[in-house]
């Protein structure tokens, strides 16, 4: 459950490490994104020296693609992760980086961000 002050660790190779969700895409009175939600972020730390043009301070779009509330699916299986992570997308819903670290949950292909779940090592 992310909502809008959470803070988000960043699963891709794009630059940005640390984000923090300032509003939730979807209906207007939204309290909580879950797993597959676009969220519009403000970057609050970046790695230095990164020729894209990503910078501490700008607002992005991100793709939540791991959550510690756990994920309870239709067979009864539960999962959950450690942290809170997002993917930083662009207007189309492709992803900025080209690499994207850590296992990333199977709803994401529900909600048509295959390219997100083919670039991810691990896909639960």
């Amino acid at each position: 459950m992310i909502q809008p002050q959470t803070y988000l660790n960043v699963a891709d190779n794009s630059g940005a490490r640390k984000l923090m969700c300032i509003r939730i895409i979807g209906a207007t009175n939204r309290r909580y994104a879950h797993i597959g939600d676009v969220i519009i972020a403000v970057i609050k730390e970046a790695v230095p020296n990164m020729p894209i043009n990503v910078k501490r301070g700008k607002v992005v779009r991100a793709v939540i693609v791991r959550t510690c509330k756990e994920l309870k699916r239709d067979n009864g299986m539960i999962i959950r992760y450690d942290d809170n992570a997002a993917v930083l997308i662009d207007q189309e819903g492709n992803p900025e980086g080209t690499r994207v670290f850590g296992a990333i949950a199977g709803e994401l292909r529900q909600f048509n961000f295959t390219k997100i779940v083919s670039l991810a090592p691990e896909v639960l």
